[in-house]
């Protein structure tokens, strides 16, 4: 795997095409067990700001089994936000919104200044906070603590250490391999994401375990 430095959220290789679409291995291989918790977790109305959403498949293969919902799709890098509206051409959804660019390190989010046909209930962030700057994943977490409706969902997916301790033999490589590439990258400590959340008026309601040593984390806004 090679990893790119110059995209601050995402590691994982991508092909494109002609018409701009980018395509992501890891994207396929998780949507569906993604979903699967997704379908469990997430509020039936409102709207869901999906973070770091890279190429866009993930927000054109969830968007349609959440009807009641619209889907917000956004990532810091101006060619994947061009490869989430290709998908979006090449695969529409009513209930989808154009795809924004999205630092979830700033102070302020464009969310937080724009009108949205629905609140947000939800975030849904991918494979990020380990691929990030750890003020990254504090920026997210706070503008979840101000954006959230009330008892709105935050989701995580991606790998994690918990207790300090990595939870199989190859995520200490992987976490090695992110840390070569920039030492700020690395696996979170769930329990120091948990604290964070804690600060910003988000709780821990459920921990899931997903395929590939990768779990599920949802928060929920008190």
């Amino acid at each position: 795997m090679t990893l790119d430095k110059n995209n601050p959220y995402k590691c994982f290789p991508f092909e494109r095409r002609d018409d701009g679409r980018q395509f992501s291995p890891s994207a396929q291989r998780n949507a569906a067990p993604i979903l699967e918790v997704l379908k469990s977790c997430l509020p039936k109305q409102g709207t869901i700001l999906e973070i770091a959403a890279g190429s866009g498949e993930h927000s054109i293969f969830f968007a349609p089994e959440f009807p009641g919902n619209f889907w917000l799709a956004t990532d810091p890098a101006k060619d994947k936000v061009e490869s989430i509206r290709a998908w979006q051409v090449f695969k529409p959804a009513p209930n989808l919104l154009p795809p924004i660019a999205l630092d979830a390190a700033a102070q302020k989010w464009p969310v937080e200044n724009i009108d949205l046909p629905a609140s947000i209930t939800g975030i849904v962030c991918v494979n990020m906070i380990h691929v990030s700057p750890w003020k990254a994943g504090q920026g997210l977490l706070a503008a979840a603590g101000r954006i959230l409706e009330k008892e709105g969902i935050l989701y995580f997916y991606g790998a994690f250490m918990m207790a300090g301790k990595h939870t199989a033999p190859s995520n200490v490589e992987f976490n090695a391999m992110l840390k070569k590439t920039d030492p700020e990258w690395g696996l979170r400590n769930l329990e120091d994401v948990e604290a964070e959340a804690n600060k910003n008026g988000l709780k821990l309601v459920n921990v899931t375990p997903m395929p590939a040593n990768n779990f599920s984390v949802v928060f929920q806004k008190i």
